[in-house]
């Protein structure tokens, strides 16, 4: 799946209720809510030796995806850009790959 796809398709389920202000407000504020849910997984997992729910790993990363999805859609950027500039940044970074100092 495209990446600009599923943000056009993850945006029917955007609470159309809301002001487009307050809209982006909850997207942006979900995204953290939603990285901290991925951190708890992963924390718990590495540091609390506890088995690693897979299926609540990719669901919570799913609904940050979602949120990053509705922020830049919010703010003019489809996720296909953003995807494209980052690639460049990280070749411009790290041109042979990264390497630790």
């Amino acid at each position: 799946m495209r990446l600009s796809d599923y943000q056009h398709e993850a945006a029917r389920t955007r609470n159309p209720a809301l002001p487009p202000r307050e809209r982006a407000i909850e997207a942006a504020m979900g995204l953290a809510e939603e990285a901290g849910e991925v951190l708890g997984l992963v924390r718990k997992h590495h540091l609390q030796g506890r088995t690693l729910d897979r299926d609540a790993l990719r669901l919570e990363l799913g609904d940050a995806l979602w949120c990053l999805a509705a922020v830049a859609a919010d703010h003019g950027l489809a996720l296909d850009e953003v995807a494209d500039a980052n690639l460049a940044k990280l070749r411009a970074r790290h041109p042979d790959g990264f390497r630790a100092p």
